[in-house]
């Protein structure tokens, strides 16, 4: 990555990830740095396909159905709902990957791949693990009591600079007040708030969803989840281009942002997932008896859907629903 000289986090974070050079144009792309739920068990594409198969019912099943995955990484959830899909659905699912990178190699001439979601969409909009990359500034109570934006320069060295103001300002008082005690720190999430509301903006009728970490108002963190990861492993946030920088997402925020399509719903992962039948209750043992091969597909599946509802791990994520031209979330 380029140097420059010290900058806010938001625009360090965006040369970063997105410049030329940046994390996520490297070419093994964000799987080769940390594993979401995507990557963990082919259960998750199979629930989002039946999440899919349930918007479609919900739309009167309509002679063209889209799926579109933001923040596609590698086409990895696309490949996989695709291929969860019952043939009937299938045949008429139209599937868009939205992401920065270039088209990776061999990937399903079915998939359409994008740098932008379509202009409408009637069907089912899914962000996994999108709106936490999009960047953001941090806010710190400097000795007066007073929130000011943190600089950083590319090797990660902070200070304080201009005190926040205007909508930014904002935002911070309606969505992530701060007490005037030195060292208390905010991501402040209007860019994500935008981003939502764009995005959910383009379904026509259909539902969009946002799967992120996440937080809300009663549980803010003290001092922000600012935070960098790089081959599997948690480090410092370095604005080089040689880690991704994260944040958790203040999901009921992107909700009030984009409530004027239709009234959201915010789940966590756990509460989402059971509802879409993925429960990690283990099979029967009786059918280790009369059918031990089917126990054992039965019981590594519990433990991929174990693992995807965990609390404290991937059953902790937040789900953002949000449905445009249908009375509720199909779920």
């Amino acid at each position: 990555m380029p140097k420059t000289s010290e900058q806010g986090w938001r625009d360090a974070a965006e040369q970063a990830l997105y410049g030329p050079g940046g994390f996520y144009r490297r070419p093994e792309g964000p799987a080769g740095h940390f594993r979401t739920s995507v990557h963990a068990s082919p259960l998750f594409a199979a629930a989002v396909a039946g999440l899919l198969c349930r918007v479609d019912a919900a739309l009167g099943r309509p002679a063209v159905l889209d799926f579109v995955d933001v923040g596609a990484g590698r086409g990895e959830l696309t490949r996989g709902v695709l291929a969860a899909l019952p043939a009937g659905v299938a045949d008429r699912t139209r599937a868009y990957a939205v992401e920065i990178a270039d088209r990776p190699g061999g990937l399903d001439g079915r998939i359409e791949w994008r740098a932008e979601p379509p202009e409408t969409v009637t069907g089912l909009l899914f962000a996994n693990e999108w709106l936490d990359n999009v960047p953001v500034d941090v806010a710190e109570v400097d000795r007066a009591g007073v929130p000011r934006y943190v600089l950083v320069t590319p090797d990660g060295t902070e200070r304080l600079g201009e005190p926040v103001t205007g909508a930014e300002a904002d935002w911070l008082a309606r969505w992530w007040p701060l007490a005037p005690e030195e060292g208390l720190r905010a991501e402040i999430g209007l860019p994500r708030d935008r981003a939502w509301a764009a995005a959910v903006r383009r379904v026509q009728r259909g539902l969009a969803v946002a799967v992120d970490y996440a937080h809300t108002l009663d549980t803010r963190p003290p001092y922000g989840t600012l935070t960098g990861f790089r081959a599997g492993r948690e480090t410092a946030p370095v604005p080089d281009g040689t880690c991704d920088i994260t944040a958790h997402v203040a999901l009921d925020a992107c909700a009030a942002a984009a409530d004027d399509r239709g009234t959201p719903r915010l789940l966590t992962q756990r509460e989402a997932l059971r509802a879409l039948d993925v429960t990690g209750a283990r099979p029967p043992l009786s059918l280790a008896t009369t059918d031990p091969a089917a126990y054992v597909r039965a019981l590594a599946g519990a433990g991929a859907a174990a693992e995807l509802t965990a609390p404290g791990g991937l059953g902790d994520f937040g789900w953002l629903l949000q449905p445009a031209g249908l009375p509720e979330p199909p779920l």
